[in-house]
């Protein structure tokens, strides 16, 4: 893999601040939002899994066709009306607007593309401008990496012909979208290694979460795509309809209609990406829309990959307290706050709604709030779906942190030296998955 000057800059920087930063363990007294925070192993407890091979009516699954045709099925609708919420379909009046067709960038090392879809008829709202990146002289579709960030496309990357987008304002700042003007973020905070992408063959795209639905309490009342699909009289989702992880989604599937058009992008072989509430967002697009291939998934814990009956570190009532994040959610979810063993799935079972496609979960060794080891637990129990389809992972044991024995298998699992979200040297870790599986 060849990796450019820049990027070797940004690694090296990421391991002096691993190296200098030092870590502690979690405060076993810490509370959040008032509730208390569980850092000790010795009590989580004793717990049963559901298990994701046993139909509703009792029998057991034992071909992978009676997974695909019956409990795939039963388990996606529970996830859909238990934790995420139902989704409205593709909408009728789905368009896309082309407004930059092929820029030469980096020194000719790739092409900028710039692509507005728009959810509805009314082009002033309901609409997510997606950033490209491809391969230069290739004659053949590319496969692609999307990327759902949390800043606009001008902030996620350095460069200065790329449209400036309109951001929302942290919680109790403001209620109006500002230009985001500046460039406070970059490759400096993201470390995205987009000309060594290219330069392996993969495409990468990006989009701003917020274009799609406001990342706030009261986002549905601010003009959401939730807002727009609201019944007249309505205002706010039923008890099993979406919150704003699965709008996100819903964004993600529209931008997914794009690919299947674009001549120059395989919409075959595209990986999602997301940190954090956006691990759990690509962690549920990848199950509710099996276009995507590759679910590449960072530190998404509690809600995510993170086993909630294991209550290490943020559980459900963290989650779904009202003085928090709610509203990410299907009012349902909120039932469980009180009673995690109640629920009737379990992170192990989002996960095996990714079988037999590629999923890569990875966290940080001091990410105590996220639980890197109820992640690891979730994916050794998801193996035996992937078993249906003769597809073999290995988890023996948790790795270390740094430690890639687990991450380069369809099912992988890859833990950083450090804390929550993707550092720079993630990155290169994504591109091998996708140059293996891709």
């Amino acid at each position: 893999m060849r990796i450019s000057t820049q990027a070797k800059q940004i690694l090296l920087f990421t391991f002096l601040g691993v190296m200098s930063r030092g870590y502690c363990q979690p405060d076993p007294n810490q509370r959040v939002a008032g509730l208390p925070v569980n850092y000790d192993e010795a009590k989580v407890g004793t717990y049963t899994l559901p298990d994701p091979l046993t139909l509703e009516n009792g029998q057991k699954v034992t071909r992978k066709e009676a997974w695909i045709n019956q409990r795939r099925p039963e388990i996606h609708r529970l996830f859909e009306t238990t934790q995420f919420g139902k989704t409205p379909p593709k909408p009728e009046d789905l368009s896309f607007v082309v407004f930059d067709k092929g820029t030469a960038v980096f020194g000719g090392k790739a092409i900028r593309k710039q692509v507005t879809i728009y959810f509805t008829n009314d082009t002033a709202n309901h609409k997510v401008d997606v950033l490209f990146y491809l391969p230069t002289n290739t004659q053949q579709k590319v496969p692609l990496l999307l990327n759902v960030s949390f800043n606009t496309n001008n902030r996620t990357v350095s460069d200065t012909g790329v449209k400036v987008g309109f951001v929302w304002p942290r919680e109790g700042k403001g209620d109006k979208r500002v230009p985001a003007t500046g460039n406070d973020s970059g490759p400096q905070r993201y470390g995205i290694p987009i000309e060594d992408l290219v330069a392996n063959g993969i495409g990468f795209a990006t989009l701003y979460y917020g274009d799609i639905e406001p990342d706030l309490k009261k986002g549905i009342e601010l003009g959401g795509i939730r807002k727009h699909y609201l019944t007249p009289g309505q205002t706010v989702p039923e008890a099993d309809e979406w919150g704003a992880i699965a709008a996100w989604s819903w964004g993600l599937s529209r931008v997914m209609d794009y690919l299947e058009t674009d001549d120059q992008i395989d919409a075959a072989r595209v990986a999602i990406t997301g940190s954090s509430r956006l691990g759990k967002t690509v962690l549920w697009t990848g199950a509710n829309d099996q276009r995507f291939k590759m679910v590449l998934a960072s530190c998404s814990g509690e809600g995510g990959a993170a086993l909630s009956r294991r209550d290490y570190g943020e559980n459900i009532k963290h989650m779904t307290d009202t003085s928090r994040y709610y509203y990410q959610f299907a009012p349902n979810r909120h039932s469980y706050s009180d009673d995690f063993d109640s629920c009737p799935i379990d992170a192990h079972e989002l996960i095996a709604l990714m079988a037999p496609r590629y999923l890569l979960l990875q966290t940080g060794d001091t990410d105590y709030w996220s639980d890197p080891k109820g992640e690891f637990l979730a994916a050794q129990a998801a193996q035996p779906v992937y078993d249906l389809f003769g597809i073999e992972n290995a988890f023996p044991r948790m790795p270390k942190a740094g430690d890639t024995s687990l991450a380069y298998q369809p099912l992988g699992y890859y833990m950083h030296d450090g804390g929550h979200g993707m550092i720079p040297s993630d990155w290169y870790v994504f591109i091998e998955f996708m140059k293996k599986f891709l």
